[in-house]
């Protein structure tokens, strides 16, 4: 006699929905059991879970034995791989489960992987870490149900495929876990007795999988931000309204060597030179010191902006960092060497000798020359001599500023300084030029206020931007330039006496192209290749007319005049050689006028010869030599100077 269904059950997807409450428990585990009698028979209850009736087909297909019953696990090496594979699930879902136990306290809790693989449980022991719950190797069961429906599932006690599964006489209910992008990602699955077992458990067990789902997403999300605030490329802290610190980045940690925010607040750790980061207003690239404990001060670019909670977001950036990357971007370093300084006249050769000798010190160094006779090229040969050759190179040239701005130039200023200053305040050359070489053109042409500042710096190693009141130590190496004769502005007094002892250290002489007409040749065919390898056509030859013309010239514009008329040469050139035509007219009259002077050259040449070889003969002693070519001593220091000639070398020799 068939049983009479009062209230079939419904299915989930049911809106309404219910399920059998304790009392009625037993009654349907019968029915069930009269439901299972008649699938076994070939038969399909109309009143049985469509949902349930097409998983017992499947399990059946499968031949999957109902009566035999134990739980299947993968290889140990292949389950610890799932597990460490899943930790962060089970770290995220433990705490939720063991929450949603506390309402079934003689219940079960269960996580499975996607390929329903257990990764943890609390509550009655009922399934091992490990074991497989899904349909093909377990046939109908909650866990299974949910992998394959992926959505809120429940299955009674008689439901299930396996007859061990239903002597329990436990209802289960599962809901899929899933990431941020909807991919279910494991099942969450609860096994209650009757008693505790509802419509509203279902809810929860719903309920707890999606707080699972939130906190990965929101883990991964806070992942993502810590990634990010550990490759900035500058301090990042946080702290609340007390200036406790509860967030700072890798940039941050290294800054301050390796800061502990829990040895104390904010203010106390940092330490800012006369500021509290936690009254100070809200600002972006304001440049303050910290004077953290047990390190040098430490100067940064900071911003401050308010933080959610009433606390402050501060970022750093180091300000000497902020420098490199100025002096980068600036191309603030020197690309001349001495074996680029071309030539093999002897006054060349011995300036060369001498600058290299000064490059193996950080002794300040004064070059003496004529314009154009390339001031800058031994600056920058002896720099990348030195042990400063990785550190910058900055050059200022003292005459092409302003006489107001040369102070600000060098020494920088700080915030509000003067009128129309940057904002935040600006460092100068001298802190740009922190560890390396900062070469000062034009020395002579610098105000005498600038001289008393630089004057100090060369002393003291210290900068004082203009506006502020504590020095910045630097360490810099000078090297001057001028082409006129300090001496004669210091008797004019347009140059400080003790900053002229302070520059002039090592002196050095570059020698006009006057000088070194034996380099002349060399010089031309270097610039011509060099041009005309820029403008990618044949460098015309240079006839020997012309070459003698050049040679002849005085050259009172050096190196550089003679770079500029080979550009203008080979530019105009139509030609494959450049002849006397080509030349500037002021060239090639003085040509003529040098012809008709080389009897008077060749007289001087004479004088020239007869003084060095008096002074030979009296080793070297100017006074017993002026006294022999019956001239004072001071007309001969003139024609030696009028000829170049270094009396030291001259005794040496």
């Amino acid at each position: 006699m068939q049983t009479q269904i009062r209230l079939p059950v419904k299915d989930e997807s049911d809106p309404i929905f219910s399920l059998p409450d304790s009392a009625e428990a037993a009654e349907w585990h019968s029915l069930l059991w009269q439901g299972w009698q008649s699938f076994q028979r070939g038969e399909h209850p109309g009143w049985m879970r469509q949902s349930i009736l097409h998983s017992w087909q499947r399990s059946q297909q499968r031949q999957i034995d109902p009566a035999h019953f134990s739980y299947i696990s993968p290889p140990a090496e292949e389950l610890a791989a799932i597990l460490e594979y899943n930790a962060e699930l089970v770290l995220v879902a433990r705490s939720i489960m063991e929450n949603l136990l506390a309402y079934n306290p003689d219940g079960h809790i269960n996580l499975t992987d996607a390929q329903g693989v257990t990764l943890h449980y609390c509550g009655a022991d009922l399934t091992p870490v490990g074991s497989i719950l899904r349909e093909d190797v377990l046939g109908t069961n909650c866990t299974a149900r949910c992998l394959i429906e992926q959505r809120l599932v429940y299955v009674l006690s008689g439901e299930n495929w396996k007859l061990d599964l239903r002597k329990r006489h436990f209802q289960c209910a599962a809901a899929p876990v899933r990431a941020a992008n909807g991919k279910l990602i494991g099942v969450l699955t609860l096994t209650a007795t009757p008693d505790n077992f509802n419509a509203h458990t279902l809810g929860t067990v719903q309920a707890a999988a999606e707080a699972v789902g939130q906190q990965l997403i929101l883990r991964r999300l806070l992942a993502e931000q810590q990634s990010i605030l550990e490759t900035l490329n500058e301090g990042v802290i946080v702290c609340d309204s007390l200036g406790r610190i509860k967030t700072l980045n890798r940039y941050a940690r290294q800054l301050f060597g390796g800061l502990d925010p829990q040895a104390g607040p904010i203010d106390v750790l940092l330490k800012p030179q006369n500021a509290s980061l936690l009254t100070l207003p809200f600002c972006n690239d304001r440049e303050l010191l910290f004077h953290p404990e047990g390190m040098a001060p430490v100067a940064c670019l900071i911003s401050l902006i308010p933080a959610p909670d009433g606390g402050r977001v501060l970022s750093l950036r180091e300000v000497q960092r902020i420098r490199a990357i100025s002096r980068k971007v600036m191309g603030s370093s020197a690309s001349y060497t001495f074996e680029m300084i071309q030539g093999i006249a002897p006054r060349l050769l011995q300036a060369i000798q001498k600058a290299r000798a000064s490059s193996r010190s950080d002794s300040t160094v004064l070059l003496n020359g004529e314009s154009g006779t390339g001031k800058e090229l031994f600056a920058q040969a002896i720099h990348n001599a030195s042990a400063r050759h990785a550190e910058p190179f900055i050059a200022l040239n003292c005459g092409a500023l302003p006489r107001d701005l040369v102070q600000s130039e060098l020494f920088g200023y700080v915030d509000g300084a003067f009128t129309g200053s940057r904002r935040g305040g600006a460092a100068g050359k001298f802190e740009l030029a922190d560890g390396g070489t900062l070469f000062l053109d034009e020395i002579g042409e610098m105000p005498l206020e600038a001289q008393t500042s630089l004057l100090r710096v060369l002393q003291e190693s210290e900068v004082l931007r203009i506006g502020a009141a504590t020095p910045i130590a630097v360490n810099v190496r000078i090297i001057a330039a001028t082409h006129c004769n300090l001496l004669d502005a210091v008797e004019k007094g347009a140059f400080r006496r003790d900053l002229y002892y302070r520059l002039n250290v090592i002196s050095l002489e570059i020698p006009p192209l006057r000088a070194r007409q034996e380099d002349i040749a060399s010089l031309v065919n270097t610039f011509i290749h060099a041009l005309c390898t820029r403008l990618k056509r044949m460098p015309p030859q240079m006839s020997p007319e012309a070459m003698q013309c050049l040679q002849a010239w005085h050259w009172p514009g050096n190196v550089r005049e003679l770079e500029n008329l080979i550009e203008r040469m080979v530019n105009l050139c139509q030609e494959t050689e450049i002849t006397l035509q080509d030349l500037p007219e002021e060239m090639t009259e003085h040509r003529h006028v040098s012809s008709s002077e080389h009897t008077l050259s060749s007289l001087q040449d004479s004088e020239r010869q007869h003084i060095l070889t008096v002074i030979a003969q009296m080793q070297g002693n100017l006074r017993q030599s002026a006294q022999v070519l019956g001239i004072s001593r001071t007309a001969l220091y003139n024609k030696l100077n009028l000829w170049g000639i270094d009396m030291a070398a001259l005794r040496k020799s």
